[in-house]
């Protein structure tokens, strides 16, 4: 379709997905005076700056087109940042000192460091392009890692040397490997000791994990690009821990090989489960707080893990607690925390996921589900969590006053904690909101300077079916009353029509760790709506797996990740076509992206009858070419239980297929690789079974490049038309 001013998708292009302008990052300063956060100049620029909030203002620290950044991106830190889907430039991470004084941060390979009582920044030379810089504790020093080697230099720049140097070509020390900062969402790998005179640092051994290549096919000449990608069944990367000290002494640290068999049996059988691997093969988390260094370490076959304290002086290590599920065990990010009031903060696993504070036994409430564990002030935690799957609260506990909610509007609400001081980040259907809190009164604001969608979204929220399915549906703003907020609606608001006179399309997720029904700004709901506004009824559908409700829905898929979220999805269509006569259940389309794109693809192979076209992107279709953690915590080994892979293959149902299907994939992708969409589309035409195909040259498994997806937008809905026979409409 043409376009005739700067409509919604060019919009989306151009605001990268509308996460321009948005501040992030922040970090609170332990008396609460300061609060530092990354944001663009505007919701165009795509230039990080580092701004400081203090007195009730706020003022750039730092800004890279003043320090002439428009060097290369560093390898790793390239790949650090599409592991991170980051979207911007310029400062995109940073790091302080425990005072929140020191700031440090890298630009193409320099490290740069700002005084935030100063305000000046001063380059830092070092040994080779600098990756993760973090300063230590006392602000004195800097560690960072390049090519590999962990480095320190003092913060006034002199004494650079290695701590921790690889001893061959696929060793690092500091680096995360590709599981754990893709599927366990590890972002670090080294932590200052509390003095500042030693480090805790992963070193990571990529030699065992396969080698798999990307070609960029644009490019003929170019030489594939080599990477280290542990597929399901396949070996992992060899992780272990080290204490190197800054007066050159290194320490061994002793983590165990496997679960202890003396352990009491109903502790590692795991009733449940036909396959069973004890062997601890992943860093799940790590830390070095005032009571020390800790680790958790995670089984392979990720029923149990251990929380280990550690002796730095020696690196013998002892196990504090055993932690064990008969599915899979999933972590809250900030845990495990401490407070002498509370004690060791643990995640939970019983009815839904929470926070156990060891030192008391108290447990957060039944039927609260922890997103995240935030951080401590004194012996308060905060911790982000949800009590109905559309909305999440930030919320308080201490011993004294006991589990305190603090906010209140429905949406998503995120905090940041230091001192008195309280940043919330809430996100509404109104917009997005950053108030800065002092000892519990509003005392300012930082600006969020995102740009609204020219689309305005109008999604009714509905609950849908047996299994209360968690739903948003946009109809055409023609249908409602004409105004351009969001309007959520719980109950359902029949619209004026004839009866099914709109087609359908279906844009979910509904995958596991990620959710899109939500009473919140997202850049999803504003898609919908154009595509509503296209003559279409949108439903977008929160299924089994997806987080936010308790520990069965999201284990409902242990062994299939595919029927029961495709049922959920068909379930859905019935339940709203039967509440609003104007939707068509005879002209459905589905589309989606990554997990959502397998869905898409796997909707029309086994349910053609709820589903008449699909648009799969970056669709995972072979899922023993995605990763060991990812693949096997839900679907086991592949050599053990190759039936659960056969079943939610996607390559091996090619044959099903009946109704239109058009595949689109980043040929750049280094997380689901383009072999997947070649891989089934080759099986798609050994059945004949025609099918679109659409590489996109040169992109990633993010893709956000104007030109591209504002064009694919616009094929995505011509496609829908098409195959739905609505073109002429």
């Amino acid at each position: 379709m043409p376009v005739t001013a700067e409509d919604l998708p060019l919009q989306f292009a151009r605001t990268k997905r509308f996460s321009l302008g948005v501040p992030r990052g922040f970090t609170v300063s332990p008396d609460g005076d300061r609060v530092l956060f990354l944001r663009t100049a505007n919701g165009r620029s795509t230039t990080g700056l580092l701004r400081l909030y203090e007195n009730g203002g706020e003022r750039t620290l730092a800004d890279p087109l003043a320090l002439g950044d428009g060097g290369e991106v560093p390898e790793a830190e390239r790949i650090r940042r599409e592991r991170a889907r980051e979207t911007s430039a310029g400062i995109v991470s940073y790091a302080t000192d425990a005072a929140v004084r020191l700031v440090a941060f890298a630009l193409s390979g320099a490290l740069w460091t700002v005084r935030t009582d100063e305000g000046v920044t001063r380059r830092i030379p070092t040994a080779g392009p600098a990756v993760t810089p973090h300063p230590s504790p006392d602000g004195t020093h800097i560690a960072y890692v390049s090519g590999g080697t962990l480095r320190v230099v003092r913060a006034d720049g002199t004494g650079d040397r290695a701590l921790a140097e690889p001893e061959g070509p696929e060793v690092t020390y500091g680096l995360c490997d590709h599981v754990s900062a893709e599927s366990l969402e590890r972002a670090r790998s080294f932590w200052w000791s509390p003095d500042g005179d030693a480090l805790l640092v992963v070193r990571v051994d990529n030699a065992p994990v396969q080698q798999w290549y990307i070609a960029d096919p644009a490019h003929p000449g170019r030489p594939p690009r080599a990477i280290r990608y542990p597929a399901a069944g396949t070996a992992n990367a060899r992780l272990s821990l080290h204490v190197v000290r800054l007066d050159g002494g290194r320490v061994d640290v002793d983590l165990p090989k496997e679960v202890d068999v003396d352990l009491p049996k109903e502790a590692v059988s795991h009733p449940g489960g036909e396959w069973t691997d004890p062997a601890f093969e992943y860093v799940a988390q790590a830390d070095w707080s005032a009571a020390g260094p800790l680790a958790v370490v995670q089984t392979r076959d990720q029923r149990s893990a251990y929380v280990l304290t550690i002796d730095p002086a020696t690196g013998a290590t002892t196990t504090t607690h055993h932690l064990t599920d008969t599915a899979w065990l999933e972590f809250v990010p900030g845990t495990p925390a401490s407070t002498a009031a509370t004690g060791l903060v643990l995640t939970t696993q019983e009815g839904t996921r929470g926070l156990l504070m060891t030192a008391t036994g108290v447990r957060t409430p039944e039927g609260m589900y922890v997103h995240e564990l935030l951080g401590t002030a004194g012996d308060r935690l905060y911790f982000m969590a949800a009590e109905e799957p559309t909305e999440a609260h930030v919320w308080s506990y201490d011993p004294e006053n006991g589990f305190v909610r603090l906010t209140d509007e429905p949406g998503v609400h995120h905090a940041a904690v230091g001192g008195g001081t309280v940043v919330l980040d809430s996100s509404t259907l109104d917009g997005q909101k950053v108030t800065v809190l002092r000892d519990g009164v509003p005392a300012g604001r930082i600006e969020v300077l995102a740009e609204r969608p020219v689309t305005r979204p109008r999604p009714r929220f509905l609950t849908l079916g047996a299994r209360e399915l968690r739903a948003a549906l946009y109809l055409p703003t023609s249908y409602g009353s004409g105004a351009s907020e969001a309007v959520p609606d719980p109950e359902p608001d029949p619209a004026p029509g004839r009866q099914g006179c709109l087609p359908m399309i279906v844009h979910s997720y509904s995958g596991p760790g990620g959710q899109t029904v939500v009473k919140a700004t997202r850049w999803h709901h504003a898609v919908n709506q154009w595509f509503a506004d296209q003559g279409f009824a949108v439903l977008s559908v929160d299924g089994r797996g997806t987080p936010g409700r308790d520990r069965a829905w999201e284990t409902a898929i242990h062994g299939d990740q595919l029927m029961p979220v495709i049922e959920d999805q068909a379930d859905a269509v019935r339940a709203a076509a039967e509440l609003f006569p104007e939707l068509d259940p005879g002209r459905v389309a589905i589309r989606g992206w990554s997990f959502g794109g397998y869905l898409a693809a796997g909707a029309v192979l086994h349910r053609p009858d709820a589903f008449h076209a699909a648009v799969a992107g970056a669709a995972p279709t072979d899922l023993r070419l995605y990763d060991t953690h990812w693949k096997e915590r839900y679907l086991g080994h592949p050599d053990v239980q190759p039936d659960h892979y056969d079943r939610c293959s996607l390559v091996a149902h090619a044959d099903k297929l009946t109704r239109p299907l058009m595949l689109v994939h980043g040929m750049a992708d280094d997380n689901v690789f383009p072999a997947h969409m070649v891989r089934f589309s080759a099986a798609l035409l050994a059945a004949g079974r025609p099918h679109t195909v659409l590489p996109l040259a040169g992109a990633t498994h993010l893709v956000a490049q104007e030109g591209v997806i504002d064009t694919l937008l616009r094929m995505d809905l011509d496609f829908i038309k098409k195959s739905l026979d609505l073109r002429s409409a």
